[in-house]
Protein backbone atom coordinates (compact mmCIF):
# COMPACT_ATOMS: atom_id res chain seq x y z
CA UNK A 1 0.00 0.00 0.00
CA UNK A 2 2.84 2.60 1.11
CA UNK A 3 4.50 1.73 -2.13
CA UNK A 4 1.10 2.19 -4.21
CA UNK A 5 1.12 6.09 -2.38
CA UNK A 6 4.30 6.97 -3.16
CA UNK A 7 3.46 5.76 -6.95
CA UNK A 8 0.56 8.43 -7.39
CA UNK A 9 2.29 11.10 -5.55
CA UNK A 10 5.49 10.63 -7.90
CA UNK A 11 2.98 10.24 -11.21
CA UNK A 12 1.03 13.65 -9.66
CA UNK A 13 4.64 15.34 -9.65
CA UNK A 14 5.20 14.54 -13.03
CA UNK A 15 2.02 15.95 -13.88
CA UNK A 16 3.61 19.51 -14.44
CA UNK A 17 6.81 19.07 -15.75
CA UNK A 18 5.22 16.73 -18.82
CA UNK A 19 2.97 20.34 -19.37
CA UNK A 20 5.83 22.45 -19.42
CA UNK A 21 8.20 20.04 -21.68
CA UNK A 22 5.18 19.91 -24.05
CA UNK A 23 6.34 22.80 -26.31
CA UNK A 24 10.12 21.15 -27.07
CA UNK A 25 9.60 17.41 -26.38
CA UNK A 26 6.23 17.12 -28.60
CA UNK A 27 7.83 20.01 -31.20
CA UNK A 28 10.52 17.38 -31.53
CA UNK A 29 8.33 14.72 -32.00
CA UNK A 30 6.78 16.16 -35.24
CA UNK A 31 9.50 17.75 -36.93
CA UNK A 32 10.86 16.54 -40.08
CA UNK A 33 14.73 16.51 -39.10
CA UNK A 34 14.81 13.04 -38.78
CA UNK A 35 17.66 12.85 -35.92
CA UNK A 36 15.03 15.37 -34.21
CA UNK A 37 12.18 13.43 -34.29
CA UNK A 38 14.17 10.36 -33.34
CA UNK A 39 14.64 11.84 -30.26
CA UNK A 40 11.48 13.83 -29.96
CA UNK A 41 9.17 10.72 -29.98
CA UNK A 42 11.41 8.50 -27.76
CA UNK A 43 10.95 11.05 -25.00
CA UNK A 44 6.79 12.33 -26.04
CA UNK A 45 6.56 7.70 -25.89
CA UNK A 46 8.18 7.58 -22.30
CA UNK A 47 6.18 10.82 -21.08
CA UNK A 48 2.88 9.63 -22.19
CA UNK A 49 3.44 6.27 -20.64
CA UNK A 50 4.48 7.30 -17.24
CA UNK A 51 2.04 9.90 -16.65
CA UNK A 52 -0.88 7.93 -18.49
CA UNK A 53 -2.26 7.40 -15.03
CA UNK A 54 -2.46 10.88 -13.99
CA UNK A 55 -5.95 10.96 -17.05
CA UNK A 56 -7.89 8.42 -14.49
CA UNK A 57 -6.75 10.68 -11.11
CA UNK A 58 -7.56 14.19 -12.66
CA UNK A 59 -10.97 13.04 -14.04
CA UNK A 60 -12.06 11.69 -11.23
CA UNK A 61 -11.77 14.35 -9.26
CA UNK A 62 -13.11 16.59 -12.10
CA UNK A 63 -16.14 14.59 -12.58
CA UNK A 64 -17.27 13.99 -8.90
CA UNK A 65 -16.84 17.75 -8.46
CA UNK A 66 -18.96 18.35 -11.59
CA UNK A 67 -21.81 15.63 -10.86
CA UNK A 68 -23.92 13.95 -8.53
CA UNK A 69 -21.44 12.15 -6.00
CA UNK A 70 -21.83 8.31 -7.76
CA UNK A 71 -22.41 9.14 -11.36
CA UNK A 72 -20.08 11.45 -11.30
CA UNK A 73 -17.32 9.19 -9.85
CA UNK A 74 -18.17 6.62 -12.03
CA UNK A 75 -17.98 9.07 -14.92
CA UNK A 76 -14.73 10.25 -13.87
CA UNK A 77 -13.42 6.38 -13.63
CA UNK A 78 -14.64 5.31 -17.09
CA UNK A 79 -13.73 8.36 -18.84
CA UNK A 80 -9.95 8.93 -17.12
CA UNK A 81 -9.27 5.22 -17.89
CA UNK A 82 -10.31 5.88 -21.47
CA UNK A 83 -7.94 8.51 -21.84
CA UNK A 84 -4.94 6.78 -19.84
CA UNK A 85 -5.42 3.95 -22.31
CA UNK A 86 -5.39 6.57 -25.38
CA UNK A 87 -2.38 8.33 -24.47
CA UNK A 88 -0.61 4.82 -23.70
CA UNK A 89 -1.33 3.73 -26.69
CA UNK A 90 -0.10 6.76 -28.02
CA UNK A 91 3.15 6.49 -26.10
CA UNK A 92 3.65 2.52 -26.70
CA UNK A 93 3.03 4.02 -30.83
CA UNK A 94 5.74 6.38 -30.38
CA UNK A 95 7.95 3.88 -28.55
CA UNK A 96 7.92 1.46 -31.23
CA UNK A 97 7.84 3.20 -34.30
CA UNK A 98 9.73 6.23 -33.51
CA UNK A 99 12.89 4.83 -36.13
CA UNK A 100 10.31 4.91 -38.85
CA UNK A 101 10.71 8.29 -41.42
CA UNK A 102 8.10 10.69 -41.71
CA UNK A 103 5.98 9.08 -39.74
CA UNK A 104 5.37 11.44 -36.32
CA UNK A 105 3.32 9.13 -34.26
CA UNK A 106 -0.84 9.93 -33.61
CA UNK A 107 0.01 12.89 -30.87
CA UNK A 108 -2.88 13.07 -28.05
CA UNK A 109 -4.08 16.42 -26.57
CA UNK A 110 -1.53 17.47 -23.19
CA UNK A 111 -4.69 18.25 -20.96
CA UNK A 112 -5.36 15.78 -19.14
CA UNK A 113 -8.61 16.84 -18.45
CA UNK A 114 -9.80 16.33 -22.15
CA UNK A 115 -7.55 14.01 -23.80
CA UNK A 116 -9.37 14.51 -27.18
CA UNK A 117 -8.51 18.49 -27.12
CA UNK A 118 -6.51 19.98 -30.48
CA UNK A 119 -4.49 22.66 -28.44
CA UNK A 120 -5.31 23.71 -25.05
CA UNK A 121 -8.09 26.19 -23.75
CA UNK A 122 -6.27 29.81 -24.84
CA UNK A 123 -3.49 29.10 -26.97
CA UNK A 124 -2.91 28.99 -30.61
CA UNK A 125 -2.46 25.94 -32.34
CA UNK A 126 0.89 26.49 -34.27
CA UNK A 127 1.66 23.90 -37.03
CA UNK A 128 4.52 21.68 -36.70
CA UNK A 129 7.77 22.37 -38.08
CA UNK A 130 7.83 21.71 -41.62
CA UNK A 131 4.15 21.90 -42.43
CA UNK A 132 2.28 25.09 -44.16
CA UNK A 133 0.26 26.86 -41.82
CA UNK A 134 -2.87 25.95 -42.26
CA UNK A 135 -5.80 28.79 -43.87
CA UNK A 136 -8.73 29.05 -41.46
CA UNK A 137 -9.92 31.96 -43.33
CA UNK A 138 -13.40 31.13 -45.72
CA UNK A 139 -12.87 32.21 -49.05
CA UNK A 140 -14.44 35.52 -50.55
CA UNK A 141 -18.07 34.72 -51.45
CA UNK A 142 -18.03 34.91 -55.52
CA UNK A 143 -19.45 38.29 -57.00
CA UNK A 144 -23.36 38.04 -57.70
CA UNK A 145 -23.95 39.19 -61.46
CA UNK A 146 -27.30 39.53 -62.84
CA UNK A 147 -27.51 39.30 -66.13
CA UNK A 148 -28.69 41.76 -68.67
CA UNK A 149 -32.70 42.31 -68.85
CA UNK A 150 -34.12 41.80 -72.29
CA UNK A 151 -35.20 44.66 -73.84
CA UNK A 152 -38.78 44.23 -76.02
CA UNK A 153 -38.28 45.67 -79.64
CA UNK A 154 -40.24 48.54 -80.34
CA UNK A 155 -42.47 49.03 -82.94
CA UNK A 156 -42.67 52.26 -84.20
CA UNK A 157 -45.66 53.25 -87.56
Amino acid sequence: MKRMVVLVVALVALAQPAWAMRTQIHEAAESQQYGRKFGGMIGRGALNIVTSPVDVIVNLVNETKAGPPLIGTLTGIAKGTGCGVLRLGSGAIDLVTFWVPGFNGFPVSDSYEDCLALAPAGSQAVAPVGYPEPAWEEPAPAPVTTPPKEEKPRYTK
